[in-house]
């Protein structure tokens, strides 16, 4: 396809569900064009969001890192994974007891969501996992028993790795993965690429599905997660997979860029 036909479908768009880490920056870097390109879409009027699998982070403080970046934002332009996360819980287990391996951005989701917690595994409903920079063996082992007596097995997000300055570090599914193998048993994943995510950002966006687009650096979530929820899909090539990765999928996203400054040149059609 030529760049004026790319430009001319990209402009049929009327929305986009952005990935935050290795999509709009990595660690506290912002990513080549991702500023340039959100300014451009105010200035045009067409609705954002960012979605992202991290949990670690409440959305005011993802909100607090895209604005030191140069990228404007409020806690209501993020959704991440836990919020998702604790609006399962709430929706499908009412005033069950979760047991909560995470950090800060799980609990102020659960919170929020009136979700009551325990640190005893015995009366725990549920379980739900996210990234745990700070796990202990013993949390580990009191999450292991729960799930073995009978909670519900509730993952924020599977990621294996998560990117950084320093290159990939083990993510929220090396949590999880970890509690599958002391269990045996798998855990039901709220992030992508599970559509719920996505699901939740295009009702706050109020777009249609076919003319929003889920932009993101990984093939088995962001993608997977896109198509899944009906999206148009973006792969870009500044985080944890490259350009091979998005080809060998069996349905390939519907672009690849090199990074959001190829986006954003793309879409402007050169303006």
């Amino acid at each position: 396809m030529s760049d004026a036909g790319v430009a001319m479908t990209l402009r049929e768009l009327r929305g986009f569900i952005f990935d935050a880490d290795g999509t709009l920056y990595r660690g506290e870097a912002v990513l080549p064009g991702a500023a340039e390109f959100i300014a451009d879409l105010r200035r045009l009027g067409v609705p954002w969001v960012v979605a992202t699998n991290n949990s670690t982070m409440p959305p005011a403080g993802v909100s607090a890192r895209l604005t030191r970046m140069g990228i404007p934002a409020t806690a209501a332009d993020v959704i991440n994974s836990s919020q998702v996360a604790a609006a399962y819980v709430a929706r499908e287990m009412p005033g069950a007891m979760v047991f909560m391996v995470g950090e800060a951005g799980v609990r102020e989701a659960l919170v929020a969501a009136d979700v009551p917690l325990t640190e005893d595994w015995k009366a725990a409903d549920a379980v739900v996992v996210g990234l745990d920079r700070d796990a202990t063996y013993a949390g580990l082992r009191d999450a292991a028993l729960a799930i073995r007596r009978g909670a519900r097995f509730i993952a924020a997000n599977a990621d294996r790795t998560l990117p950084t300055e320093q290159g990939l570090i083990p993510g929220a599914g090396s949590v999880v993965a970890f509690l599958e193998i002391a269990t045996d048993l798998q855990a039901r994943v709220i992030g992508k690429p599970a559509p719920d995510i996505f699901l939740h950002a295009l009702a706050r966006l109020g777009t249609p599905a076919g003319q929003t687009a889920a932009v993101g650096d990984r093939p088995e979530t962001d993608i997977a997660a896109g198509q899944a929820a009906g999206l148009r899909t973006i792969g870009v090539l500044t985080g944890a997979s490259p350009a091979e990765a998005f080809a060998a999928m069996e349905t390939p996203p519907d672009w690849v860029f090199e990074d959001m400054a190829g986006l954003r040149r793309a879409y402007l059609g050169g303006a």
